[in-house]
């Protein structure tokens, strides 16, 4: 005679590894993987622009030769820079200092890259002005690796003073920081004030 249904054992089957945390979401959960929520098309604009506008004052003005773009306010000046941005450690005279410098950029890069990782897809300042940073750091150590020594020629003075030679990579450097710099303390700030 056959035990009734109710009666019978429950089929059993070997017990599948559960991934941790399955047991409250009730499905195994993908491992999350860190993404570059970066805008790359103005990370290579950057570079593309820093290259071809570092090309066209190599092939119009000799080395520390100028042109004047806007009398008073702007000259465009061929200046090599084997500092860091802006000329800083320009003057400075330090043995393998190419080296020094090319090391230095490539730890921004590094710097930059590991923030990147950390950035939301909804901070889009920041999503920006890390992009506009990375396009421009790019563009600076690519002269450093080929030449040696960074193009800088947008001259800004205003009668005696000068404000220090700049190139593209430097003003989108600073310019995605200002970015990333809103977004952290403004817009971050305002959201979580919003929250609480």
């Amino acid at each position: 005679m056959q035990p009734p249904a109710d009666d019978l054992p429950a089929a059993t089957s070997p017990a599948a590894p559960i991934a941790p945390g399955a047991e409250t979401a009730g499905v195994a959960q993908p491992a999350q993987t860190a993404k570059f929520h970066l805008f790359w098309w103005v990370t290579l604009g950057v570079v593309a622009l820093d290259q071809i506008t570092k090309a066209i004052v190599r092939s119009i003005l000799a080395p520390f030769e100028s042109r004047t773009v806007i009398p008073g306010l702007v000259d465009l000046t061929h200046v090599l820079n084997s500092g860091v941005a802006f000329g800083l450690l320009n003057e400075l005279d330090l043995p393998f200092k190419n080296v020094v410098t090319t090391l230095l950029a490539a730890l921004a890069l590094g710097g930059i890259a590991y923030y990147a990782r950390h950035v939301r897809s909804e901070e889009r300042l920041a999503r920006l002005g890390l992009s506009l940073i990375l396009g421009g750091a790019i563009g600076n150590l690519l002269d450093r690796l080929l030449a040696g020594r960074v193009i800088d020629f947008v001259d800004v003075y205003w009668q005696g003073w000068h404000f220090w030679a700049f190139n593209v990579a430097d003003a989108s450097i600073t310019i995605g920081a200002v970015l990333v710099f809103v977004e952290l303390l403004v817009v971050n700030r305002h959201h979580a004030s919003h929250s609480v």
